[in-house]
């Protein structure tokens, strides 16, 4: 395999060919382009979406200015219990079986604040957000919230996509989002090759852990896709204005198999730093998630047991993060890197 330093335009030449969304289109015509993207890759941008450029220009320039602070003042901050705040470089390790190091990567936690004293507050994952201090960063959570609250509105839009793309009414999922299970991933990853062949990744290969994801990244290369299990990486190419949007494993589950949660990777070139935002759109932590009546039949059994959306996530977080305790409340650890 070429050294990554020496292959990116080499593996640019390669990169997969990931539909195009277009939410201005007709809703019929969206589900569709939808259907055929989960069908295929599991991967595809979209565009016209409503999400201003300015909105996600200023949550990237916060970020920067928060990692370029000094490590003892990112750290004031430190993922708690219920993993909201910072991670430090290197916490996880996304593919243990292949990785001889953590990712080269740091990143944030933000979610759904739920308040000391809410009902739910006793759940694994549910508390208040923490926030970097207003002497440092006097917008940043202003402009996070802002960029939360419209990552959350473009997700329903595609829920609903996704259930006519299925067969279902468009409201089907709706439910199990009452209330959904949002978490915000700023991330900076080094400006230090990787070395698939020596065990160093970005973020080590792995599949999302929910319903969908949905990513924006400045223009450095790094995503990596293998749509075939065995098969080649193709590198998916930031497009500029769009999101890339990615499904997860409970929505292969739902589907018994037949929408995909791709593996995925990242490779980067060593040559700068590279800053992404993934955004993890993910069921109530009660949600059931068993197969859909439209994608099993006698002809077609479930291949996956009924579970909950939180019973999963518990399960693969314990597997890729250091000190993770699912027996206790929160632990340690969210969906990885992209």
């Amino acid at each position: 395999m070429l050294p990554i330093t020496g292959a990116v335009s080499y593996m640019l030449s390669l990169a997969l060919q990931v539909s195009v969304v277009d939410l201005s289109e007709p809703e019929a015509t969206v589900a569709a382009r939808v259907r055929e993207a989960c069908l295929s890759s599991g991967f595809f941008y979209v565009v016209n979406h409503g999400i201003s450029e300015a909105l996600v220009t200023e949550v990237f320039e916060q970020n920067h200015a928060f990692f370029a602070l000094p490590a003892e003042q990112k750290r004031y901050i430190l993922a708690d219990c219920n993993n909201r705040g910072y991670t430090p470089m290197a916490e996880e390790t996304l593919d243990p079986a292949n990785q001889r190091e953590g990712d080269t990567k740091e990143g944030l936690y933000f979610g759904r604040e739920v308040a000391p004293g809410s009902p739910e507050a006793h759940l694994p994952l549910h508390g208040p957000n923490q926030w970097p201090p207003e002497d440092l960063l006097p917008r940043y959570r202003e402009v996070t919230e802002a960029y939360l609250a419209a990552l959350l509105a473009l997700s329903f839009r595609l829920l609903r996509a996704l259930a006519i793309a299925l067969d279902l009414a468009p409201e089907h999922f709706r439910p199990y989002f009452d209330p959904p299970s949002p978490f915000l991933r700023p991330l900076r990853y080094a400006a230090r090759a990787s070395a698939p062949e020596q065990g160093v990744f970005g973020a080590g290969a792995h599949s999302d852990y929910g319903m969908l994801t949905l990513l924006r990244t400045d223009d450095a290369p790094g995503l990596q896709v293998r749509p075939e299990p065995g098969g080649s990486w193709h590198p998916v190419a930031p497009r500029p204005g769009a999101f890339i949007v990615n499904l997860g494993d409970m929505l292969e589950r739902w589907t018994n198999g037949l929408f995909r949660s791709t593996l995925h990777r990242v490779c980067t070139a060593g040559d700068r730093d590279r800053y992404s935002i993934a955004f993890f759109f993910d069921p109530a932590f009660s949600a059931r998630v068993e197969c859909l009546p439209t994608c099993c039949s006698d002809t077609r059994p479930a291949k996956f047991p009924p579970t909950t959306s939180g019973e999963y996530l518990l399960g693969r977080y314990a597997a890729t993060h250091s000190g993770y305790d699912a027996g206790a409340k929160g632990g340690g650890g969210l969906p990885g890197g992209q």
